[in-house]
């Protein structure tokens, strides 16, 4: 799917997460029998989490002039045009702080690539190379809830995640960095059944590092070196629907 249909994307993602929508109606309904109610006194809480993610990476072109072989002037910039859907399993630990707060480490791996375009300026010649990435995450979040209504509770959460990735590929014209931290926000709502809790969650992630690597002692052929030296920064992103079941 193109970058363009970016917005087609979040829709169904939110249609996804269509529970959400009737958060903010559900104090016109009625009071009724809650599904295990004294669920969220427990101080731990634990499961597990399957779901979805969508990775970008952000670039910083800097349009520094190349000199080929040739003696002809190139000028080389990057993009990733499209979006390829990857998926996340994990489990989850949470530790309640008080009725409304609660801490969470939640290990995670991220699977998922993206395709990143190298285009000449003048020529319109361009490179492609997929990046194909494992991420290891551990993110630290805090959760904040809402009261809760018979069987709904929505709540916010942000945090702390830092990440390695476990599939990084040398001697490309693209070298990022293993490591990086990235910053979480999102929303979810608690969702109680009979037997089992069910939360459904939307979650933005920013890579606060440049992980762009320019120290290219992998390269063999030296000209791949003009693919780095037209970036400034690279940095990461990842976009993550997620199902957690406690």
């Amino acid at each position: 799917m193109n970058r363009s249909n970016t917005w087609a994307i979040l829709a169904v993602v939110l249609l996804l997460l269509a529970p959400l929508q009737g958060a903010g109606s559900v104090f016109a309904q009625e009071r009724k029998i809650q599904n295990r109610p004294f669920l969220d006194d427990r101080v731990w809480h634990y499961g597990f989490l399957v779901g979805f993610n969508i990775q970008d990476m952000r670039l910083a072109n800097n349009g520094n002039a190349y000199v080929n072989q040739n003696h002809d002037v190139e000028y080389w910039y990057a993009d990733v045009p499209e979006y390829t859907p990857g998926f996340s399993v994990g489990v989850l630990g949470e530790l309640k702080a008080n009725d409304w707060l609660s801490v969470r480490i939640i290990p995670t791996m991220h699977f998922g690539d993206k395709k990143v375009v190298f285009k000449e300026q003048r020529s319109g010649k361009f490179v492609e190379q997929y990046v194909k990435s494992t991420y290891l995450s551990v993110p630290f979040d805090l959760k904040i809830s809402a009261a809760r209504f018979n069987n709904y509770r929505p709540y916010v959460v942000t945090g702390l995640a830092p990440t390695l990735d476990l599939t990084v590929k040398k001697g490309k014209e693209l070298l990022v960095r293993k490591t990086d931290v990235m910053f979480e926000v999102g929303m979810g709502l608690d969702l109680y059944y009979p037997f089992f809790k069910m939360i459904p969650e939307l979650k933005f992630c920013f890579g606060l590092n440049n992980i762009l690597d320019r120290n290219r002692t992998d390269l063999k052929d030296a000209s791949l070196l003009k693919y780095s030296d037209a970036l400034d920064k690279a940095q990461n992103g990842m976009i993550v629907l997620t199902l957690y079941f406690e």
